[in-house]
């Protein structure tokens, strides 16, 4: 685990926090293999997933490049690049969905690692 992920998670209140945690450790379950860093001042991905604490809530992003109209639905925003999912309490975290979007984002997305940086 990085360093630096665990330390932006650890300074963010509850129940940011918490919720951080628990979606660092599905993906980080989930893709075993995947790199983490921070870049941006939040935890990165692989340029596929990023997490952010904001005021009210905790965004999951998601890479949508490569994926249907149908896939990119599944996801909240508008971004060409990026979508997410807001998630408010750790109980709003649908884990055998999530990890369904990961794996299907994960496996077709595609995206520049140098142009994220």
């Amino acid at each position: 685990m990085h360093k630096e992920v665990t330390q932006y998670i650890n300074k963010q209140k509850s129940p940011q926090k918490e919720i951080l945690a628990k979606l660092r450790r599905l993906i980080l379950k989930t893709l075993p293999k995947i790199e983490e860093e921070m870049k941006l001042g939040v935890p990165w991905y692989e340029g596929k997933f990023y997490l952010v604490g904001l005021k009210k809530d905790v965004n999951i992003g998601f890479a949508i490049k490569g994926l249907t109209k149908n896939e990119m639905d599944l996801f909240s925003g508008s971004g060409k690049i990026m979508r997410h999912l807001k998630i408010a309490t750790a109980k709003d975290i649908d884990e055998k969905n999530l990890v369904k979007l990961l794996k299907l984002v994960y496996k077709k997305a595609k995206c520049d690692h140098e142009s994220m940086r």
